[in-house]
Order: C-alpha cells, then structure tokens, then sequence
C-alpha cells in the first residue's frame, strides 16, 4: 500500500467513524448540550477532566468555554481538573494517582455542579473514583466513552447522567470523535444561551 493509500484509507475511517457516531450518538449530545446550558443558567460550573490526550481535549473544552468558541460572548464556568500539574502530582506523589481527580471534585464540587469526564476506554481509575466522587458530592456525570460497553464508568451511571459513547476502538479515530463532539456542544450551547448561530 502507496502511503497516498494509506492516507485515504485512514481519512476514509475516520469518516465512517463520524458518521456512526452521527447515527448512534446525536440524542445524547442534544440532551448533553441542553443540561449543560441548564446547568449554567442555573449559576453552576462544569468540572472537567481526562487523562492524556483525553486531557488536552479537556483543556481545549475548558478554554472555549472560558474564553469562546466560534465568536465572542461572555465567559463560561469551567474548571479543568486536569490543568493543575501541582495539585495533581502532590496528590499522585503519595501513591494517591487514582484520586487526583476525586479530591478535587470534593473540594470543588457542589451540589447541581456538572462533571464532563472524558475517557476513551471508560475504565481509567481515576475516572472512575472522579464519577463516584462526583455522586458523592450530587454533581450530575455527563462522560464521553467508546467500545462495545462503555467499560466501568457506564456500570456506575445513575439515570440522571449521560453518556457519549463512541462506536469504534481505535484510540485515534475516539479521539478524534471525542473533539467533534466537544465542539458541536460548544456550538449548541452558545446558541441556547446567546442565540449564536
């Protein structure tokens, strides 16, 4: 295989990746942007986190809701849990990895408050202590997750949280959903609440 080959292959992949997200996956990112909106017009935050590249798409989420997405608008509450280097490694200095997440939903959490965790396997531990910690603390889950199962996070959702999950096991192809849909509920939220278009 040519490496033009190779490229189309993979592009052509992808494509079939989005569109099957499109088909399994569009009722849940709706009702996602619509609780979200919700959650903010409430006067709550999101808390938002993911580990590795799952992180950067985190950290781009939090960004575009802090500053904004396509055009300008006020500020959005969002708090990346996975932007704190020093809070994290003092928590996983001591053995404690699997809660550098959980500790500070604790202490930053409060009751109406929205977790957006983002985990391509849906098993990362401490994803998973970030969700129990959050039904802890009475925050609402919304998670984007892929594979057949949705792994342990889906087994600890109560009937109030959401999942996204992507149709696929390919780590980049999730990824790459994972983006996507990021950016469709920035879309979606700015036009529920501002009307952006």
């Amino acid at each position: 295989m040519t490496l033009l080959e190779r490229i189309n292959q993979y592009i052509a992949q992808s494509i079939e990746t989005q569109v099957k997200v499109a088909e399994e996956a569009s009722i849940e990112v709706a009702k996602a942007a619509e609780t979200i909106a919700e959650c903010l017009l409430s006067e709550h935050k999101l808390l938002i986190c993911g580990d590795g590249t799952s992180g950067a798409i985190a950290q781009i989420f939090t960004s575009h809701m802090i500053h904004h997405f396509e055009q300008e608008r006020p500020s959005l509450p969002a708090l990346c849990l996975c932007a704190n280097t020093t809070t994290m490694t003092a928590i996983a200095k001591n053995g404690n990895y699997n809660e550098i997440y959980a500790k500070q939903i604790r202490a930053l959490g409060f009751e109406n408050d929205i977790l957006f965790n983002i985990c391509s396997n849906g098993d990362s531990a401490n994803s998973v202590q970030a969700v129990q910690a959050a039904h802890e603390r009475n925050l609402q889950v919304i998670t984007l997750t892929a594979g057949d199962d949705g792994g342990n996070i889906n087994r600890l959702l109560g009937p109030n949280d959401i999942e996204i999950r992507i149709p696929s096991n390919s780590k980049p192809h999730i990824h790459e959903s994972h983006l996507l849909i990021v950016h469709c509920l920035l879309g979606l939220i700015d036009t529920q609440l501002f009307g952006l278009e």
